[in-house]
């Protein structure tokens, strides 16, 4: 039950990737081969995929990454080194992932930038309305969880957020990590200028993910990594870049990785309103099953579609996790890269079970049962103390 931290394989996502590592692998836009024309014909073809898939413009807009982290910190350290300085403000909330927190707050060290933190509301969702009351002139940047990994909130009107921010010469990041594996997403409809998301999150492999920046936004940006790959020419005295997305994409890519996010993006997209419909009923009646055992403390929003978490009181996150562990129940356990939220929470972690596509009923009924279990156990050994 970790599916928000990374999911499981589907058989078409490995039978793709088997496939391919058996019968295609070569590298991509280089090789004068037939073997190797195929791989780049493959691998542009899951950019064109991607793009369809997030509603973007054109392919050009697609720029491949290790996953949500290195997406975020591109932007931070391309276009907001461009357009952030000392006067502007940049805009976050308190439940942001550390990995769409501390690039803004370098961002912010190095340029003199006021990092602002909106705060979350009583259900854990980040506070909407003060996001909108407190965009203005100064603000150049708002990046935002489409999605919060603890509470499991969505923004509710990431549009309004956009034109708001666009109304006053700024500019709208979503980090779309967790949001991408529950709902449609359409980036020209969201309004927002760049949009993150990991592969592993949505049922193909880890170390790949995708940026998408509007094609005017990205060919203004200088390239962070270089090396192979990118330039369009390279002397003693200098180098000039392709253009974007290619720019971005330094050094050999990960192939293999594309390929398989090409899959489970064939995998998830005819699913993901059947998936989202059936964990969400399931993460109802699980979390009023979680909230009738004494001492259990709910953390997660009650709209989630399929987070929970929830602390027992007296007993550490990390001991819980431990127990359930036992039982062969696998959840996570700690801050969740989300220190700023644990500190405004008041606690130094939670626990969290996030389900996917192959989360059963029996699953979560067993969740239950060993959360009552353990509060027997850890109760009946306090006591006997």
């Amino acid at each position: 039950m970790d599916q928000g931290a990374t999911g499981q394989y589907p058989q078409p996502v490995i039978d793709a990737m088997m496939n391919f590592a058996t019968t295609g692998n070569a590298p991509v836009h280089r090789g004068l081969y037939r073997l190797a024309y195929d791989a780049t014909s493959a691998f542009e073809g899951v950019r064109q995929q991607v793009a369809d898939f997030i509603g973007a413009r054109t392919a050009n807009e697609i720029v491949f990454t290790s996953g949500t982290t290195a997406a975020i910190n591109l932007v931070a350290q391309s276009f907001g080194r461009l357009f952030v300085d000392q006067g502007s403000e940049v805009l976050v909330s308190v439940a942001e992932h550390h990995s769409n927190f501390l690039p803004w707050q370098r961002l912010c060290e190095q340029t003199g930038a006021k990092l602002v933190v909106a705060p979350i509301t009583a259900d854990g969702a980040i506070d909407e309305q003060w996001v909108l009351a407190h965009i203005n002139v100064h603000t150049r940047i708002v990046a935002l969880a489409q999605e919060t990994n603890v509470s499991g909130a969505r923004l509710q009107d990431a549009r309004a957020i956009a034109d708001r921010v666009h109304a006053n010469g700024g500019y709208l990041l979503l980090d779309g990590a967790q949001g991408l594996a529950h709902q449609a997403v359409d980036v020209q409809a969201l309004g927002c200028d760049f949009y993150a998301f990991s592969g592993h999150k949505i049922y193909g492999p880890s170390g790949i993910g995708c940026l998408y920046g509007r094609q005017e936004l990205l060919t203004e940006m200088p390239p962070v990594t270089l090396g192979g790959g990118m330039i369009e020419e390279v002397s003693i005295r200098g180098a000039s870049w392709l253009p974007a997305p290619e720019r971005f994409e330094a050094g050999s890519q990960n192939v293999l990785g594309v390929i398989g996010l090409g899959a489970a993006i064939d995998y998830l997209q005819p699913r993901r309103a059947a998936i989202t419909s059936y964990c969400s009923t399931l993460t109802r009646q699980l979390r009023q099953q979680l909230a009738a055992i004494p001492d259990v403390q709910l953390y997660s929003s009650q709209a989630a579609c399929a987070t929970l978490s929830f602390n027992l009181d007296g007993v550490h996150a990390h001991d819980l996790a431990t127990f359930l562990d036992e039982q062969n129940i696998a959840v996570r356990a700690g801050h969740h890269c989300a220190q700023p939220l644990m500190h405004a929470l008041a606690v130094p972690a939670v626990v969290r079970a996030t389900l996917g596509a192959y989360t059963s009923v029996r699953d979560g009924q067993r969740l239950v049962a060993a959360v009552q279990q353990a509060r027997e156990f850890f109760g009946g050994e306090s006591h006997g103390a």
